[in-house]
């Protein structure tokens, strides 16, 4: 029997199968032994083979190949992946630069990881309403910054429900979207706004460290009214890149790759080299200070070890 992976409650894979039944399922016990080095062989959005038990409950026999996913570097097993989706047609990162405030470096991993994978990316900057006017002033810069570089930028307040759905729904309807964030920016709020029904778990900011308290603990494909899916995630403090060699991440970087190929190196780091068009960019403000920093951070997991050769 065939279906769609539709909720990963971390030991139970929700199977949505193609005459429309919901079955619980279980990976089969050797299947993690067929070289997968991930916290999750299976994720939400793959299409797999089940087996259903006597009992109505059913085992994962195979995975079909996957159109793309999204994967990072798990927080607690650093040889590990963790899957965060699979089968996207885009992703959304929700990100606020207060209350809380999404680091720069967060983002820009987020979008080179997607560049990686070959997901088309949007930026929802959500919390709009509770901004200050330095705050809104930064927001601009932002989206000033990342609208440049090629990514589409959407300012919205969850709470508006009305024009979150006019703003958003032309751009869901059809696909599937991987909704991701920090914990505390609003996603369950936003989904709710979406899929009033829905009802997902929404909590308060905390006070004393201004972070996002965790309300999602597993992920989850929505079906949307307009057809497609939306797929919930839990908040995540830290988005580790995973399985990329340092000569590939200056590609996943839109302007620097850009400017790469007038460096005087065909090799070229964009360190320390001479002639390295990338680093006079930055000092003439082509390419932001805040992009290359993160470009350097992530050459720099790399040379620490904190990535693994892909399994």
């Amino acid at each position: 029997m065939h279906g769609l992976v539709i909720k990963n409650t971390g030991s139970w894979y929700t199977v949505k199968t193609d005459d429309g039944r919901q079955i619980e399922s279980k990976v089969k016990g050797n299947f993690r032994l067929k070289g997968i080095r991930s916290t999750n062989p299976v994720a939400v959005g793959d299409y797999v083979d089940i087996t259903v038990n006597p009992e109505g409950t059913a085992l994962i026999t195979a995975i079909d190949d996957r159109k793309n996913y999204i994967v990072r570097k798990s927080q607690n097993l650093s040889k590990q992946s963790h899957i965060l989706a699979a089968n996207l047609d885009q992703a959304f990162l929700m990100v606020t630069v207060a209350h809380p405030e999404t680091a720069t470096q967060f983002i820009d991993r987020f979008l080179a990881t997607a560049e990686a994978y070959s997901i088309p990316a949007a930026l929802l900057f959500n919390k709009t309403d509770l901004l200050t006017p330095e705050e809104r002033h930064y927001q601009e810069l932002m989206v000033n910054l990342y609208t440049t570089v090629g990514y589409p930028c959407l300012q919205i307040s969850a709470l508006d429900a009305d024009a979150t759905r006019r703003e958003l729904e032309p751009l869901l309807a059809g696909k599937v979207t991987l909704v991701s964030g920090n914990s505390g920016v609003g996603k369950s709020t936003l989904i709710n706004s979406l899929l009033p029904g829905v009802h997902l778990r929404t909590a308060d900011i905390s006070n004393a460290h201004d972070t996002g308290m965790h309300t999602t603990t597993f992920s989850e494909m929505l079906p949307l009214p307009q057809g497609g899916y939306i797929i919930d995630t839990p908040g995540i403090k830290g988005f580790g890149s995973f399985d990329m060699e340092p000569s590939e991440i200056s590609s996943y970087f839109k302007e620097i790759f850009h400017f790469s190929n007038q460096c005087r190196f065909s090799n070229c780091t964009h360190t320390h080299e001479p002639g390295c068009a990338v680093r006079k960019a930055v000092e003439d403000h082509y390419i932001a200070e805040s992009r290359y920093a993160s470009y350097l951070s992530m050459l720099e997991d790399k040379g620490e070890g904190k990535y693994r050769e892909a399994f």
